[in-house]
């Protein structure tokens, strides 16, 4: 699953530095998920940072990119790659 960033962002820049996956960018009127690269943390950490650190909490899974745990795996497999990382094993 991606998350997505609700309009009742408050555009308070706390979220962006802290995905791993370079995931949040600012959008035309606050902030923004993008479903392609994010991978919920999966590889990272054991829960999204994003919506640990979010002070109002606008920050659910996106109803348009259910992905199951092994798709989340696969795709932080798969930008790891990219970015010439190594990735970590699977837990």
């Amino acid at each position: 699953m991606a998350l997505t960033i609700t309009d009742e962002c408050i555009n308070c820049d706390v979220c962006e530095p802290e995905c791993p996956n370079d995931a949040i960018s600012m959008g035309e009127a606050f902030y923004q998920i993008a479903p392609e690269r994010c991978t919920e943390c999966v590889g990272h950490f054991d829960e999204p940072q994003c919506v640990q650190i979010c002070p109002v909490a606008c920050i659910p899974v996106h109803p348009d990119f259910v992905e199951s745990k092994e798709s989340l795996w696969a795709k932080y497999r798969r930008l790891q790659a990219e970015a010439g990382k190594p990735a970590v094993d699977q837990a």
